[in-house]
């Protein structure tokens, strides 16, 4: 009989070795001991021919040396002239199969540029720029155009919009045919149009919102050039490279080509601001306000009339910049307790011929809440109020001494925007309109040695706003303020005012910033250009107008900045957008090419040439939204290999 200890020992020794050999054999096939395969695919055959004349066959096949993947097609191959039915593109084992729908049209060179979407199945190697062309006439048209599109106020590189050209020269060819040869942005917004017959062309950004390959809708991003493009080709050298293994070059050679040019277009995007009028809504959140929106800004504000009320002297009026945002502050109570306010309003829309027309529509507005909800709010408000009074009351008979006070039911309590920086703005906003204002009230204190001296302020309405208002005075450094506002110093138009309140401020220390000053040159700006400073999120921070070239920043807070310079040639102080139409383009826009790294106690200048960048490269990569894709590096896993191979010797 076997003795079961021995046996189990003998049976955990080969279950050992047998795992041994298994990590031994594993090991010995490991990848390392061989290359990967960095080749890309080679398309061996297709039907019809890459170059084919005369053809009229709607069904490509392309076939490869391996199999194949196709890697976002529908953003990455773009076939012209544009097809309005989707070709169908799919990808069988080591063929690409590309389906027209539509008809071919007569002595015309189609492309069907796959980019760098088809790829081998294993290691993803991409093909490269890959193009398929055939005609059906008896020539090829060869010639490409290639350039860069940008949104115009702020340089973001555009990716997925459609480019295209039009030998038709006339403005009309843009709202009115498809484009006639097109391509699509990758990325960094580059783009390149190929299939080009010799001629003039005119070309177009557009990003399509309706497929019909022109500008249709005022919310169609766009893009134009003003002067005509000539397409053609130049002699031109360029270094191959041969390689003896991952690591080591064998032979550079110079390979020629032909060039074509243009390849440096530049084209600014923008949108157009929508001019069409009409209102889009209205409505009374509450009995006191209603409100009225219309979809584009209007010179003149609407005309209303009560149906069942009176309207004349019954509102505080609080509009946006641009008309296209009004609220109605409602002063009589009798029209507040109405359930449903009945007006007409009378303004100017756009009909169907584009021009602005008078239009009288009626309106009917109840309030989302009712006075019996306000009511019951100030019930319960008066509730807790009275409980509060008898818990004082209790503790009055039990002989407690009361040191708090009873706060009142509800005061007006405005938004104070509290300051340290000596550039900056003492405001105060209010969640009513006012009804008076008592500046008597207001006082302004400096703190000199240990007592509070009063000193001159101005107190102003803010343009635009019908709530806010700021407090001016001389900011010094290192200095505290005191604002103290007297109980009903502010009074709405509905009877509350404000309790009494006290702020303090500190101002910082001038050692605690730092100066920016920059020395601009570009003969084509206007007289009305600026300079902005800009957050590491590409926000504004400040804003100070080119004044001979220069323009200086004080006061800045230490950190990261970056700055634009918007060309305000219309001189309203914001950046504009262009208006196809009109032939007019956006207004310029051009950023810092560097990160400015504001110190304390420091003060940088900086000459700033607008035209030494190139365009397409002044915006710092890290305010970038639309990062360029990265480009796969050939030979990379071997030379790691390589590498990894050497170290370990």
């Amino acid at each position: 009989m076997t003795n079961q200890p021995t046996y189990n020992k003998r049976l955990l020794g080969l279950l050992v070795l047998l795992a041994m050999l298994i990590v031994s054999c594993a090991r010995m096939a490991s990848p390392d001991g061989g290359l990967y395969d960095e080749t890309p695919p080679v398309m061996v055959r297709s039907h019809p021919a890459i170059g084919a004349l005369n053809s009229d066959e709607k069904r490509i096949v392309l076939e490869f040396d391996e199999y194949i993947k196709l890697q976002n097609a529908s953003e990455k191959v773009v076939i012209s002239p544009p097809q309005i039915d989707m070709p169908e593109i799919k990808t069988s084992g080591k063929r690409v199969i590309v389906e027209l729908v539509d008809s071919l049209k007569p002595n015309t060179t189609y492309s069907i540029d796959f980019g760098d979407a088809i790829t081998d199945n294993n290691e993803g190697n991409p093909m490269g720029q890959f193009a398929f062309t055939f005609s059906t006439g008896n020539a090829i048209d060869s010639m490409e155009v290639a350039g860069t599109i940008l949104n115009a106020e702020n340089l973001e590189p555009i990716k997925g919009m459609q480019v295209g050209l039009y030998a038709d020269l006339s403005d009309t060819a843009f709202t009115t045919k498809p484009l006639e040869r097109i391509s699509r942005t990758d990325a960094g917004g580059r783009f390149s149009i190929k299939g080009i017959a010799p001629g003039e062309y005119r070309i177009y950004g557009l990003m399509d919102g309706d497929q019909n390959y022109h500008f249709s809708q005022k919310s169609e991003m766009i893009a134009f050039m003003d002067s005509l493009v000539i397409p053609y080709g130049e002699p031109a050298i360029r270094k191959d490279t041969f390689w003896i293994d991952s690591l080591t070059i064998d032979t550079i050679i110079d390979v020629p080509y032909t060039r074509y040019l243009p390849d440096d277009l530049l084209l600014r995007a923008f949108k157009e601001e929508v001019s069409s009028q009409y209102l889009l809504k209205n409505e009374r959140l509450t009995p006191n306000k209603f409100s009225i929106y219309f979809a584009s800004k209007a010179d003149t504000l609407p005309t209303l009339k009560g149906l069942n009320f009176d309207e004349k002297d019954a509102f505080i009026i609080e509009k946006s910049l641009h008309n296209d945002t009004i609220h109605y502050w409602i002063k009589d109570s009798t029209i507040i307790k109405l359930d449903t306010l009945e007006m007409t309003l009378g303004y100017l829309y756009t009909d169907t011929l584009g021009q602005l027309a008078p239009r009288t529509d009626t309106l009917y507005m109840a309030s989302k809440k009712t006075l019996a909800m306000i009511q019951k709010d100030k019930d319960r408000e008066m509730e807790e109020f009275q409980k509060e009074l008898k818990k004082r009351r209790r503790r009055l008979k039990e002989g407690e001494e009361l040191t708090d006070t009873l706060p009142p039911i509800k005061f007006m309590k405005p938004k104070v925007k509290s300051i340290k920086d000596v550039h900056a703005t003492l405001t105060l906003d209010f969640e009513e309109p006012l009804a008076r204002i008592d500046t008597q009230a207001i006082h302004l204190r400096l703190k000199v040695d240990t007592l509070w001296k009063d000193i001159p302020y101005r107190f102003e309405f803010m343009d635009g706003y019908t709530r806010k208002y700021r407090i001016r005075a001389e900011w010094r450094p290192e200095q505290e303020y005191e604002l103290v506002i007297d109980s009903a110093a502010f009074t709405g138009i509905y009877g509350l005012h404000t309790d009494k309140m006290k702020q303090t401020m500190k101002m910082r220390s001038l050692d605690d910033y730092g100066t920016v000053a920059f020395d601009v040159r570009g003969s084509n700006l206007s007289s009305n250009a600026y300079v902005e400073l800009l957050s590491g999120d590409d926000k504004p921070v400040r804003k100070q107008k080119l004044e001979k070239g220069h323009a200086q920043f004080f006061f800045l807070n230490p950190g990261k900045y970056y700055a634009r310079i918007i060309d305000d040639t219309n001189g309203n102080g914001k950046w504009d957008t262009g208006l196809y139409a009109d032939h007019l383009q956006p207004e310029h826009v051009y950023y810092y090419p560097q990160m400015l790294e504001v110190r304390a106690l420091w003060d940088m200048r900086q000459d700033w040439d607008i035209h030494a960048t190139p365009v397409t490269k002044q915006k710092p990569l890290d305010i970038t939204k639309q990062k360029p894709e990265e480009k796969k590096e050939k030979r990379s896993k071997n030379a790691e290999r390589e590498e990894r191979k050497r170290k370990n010797k």
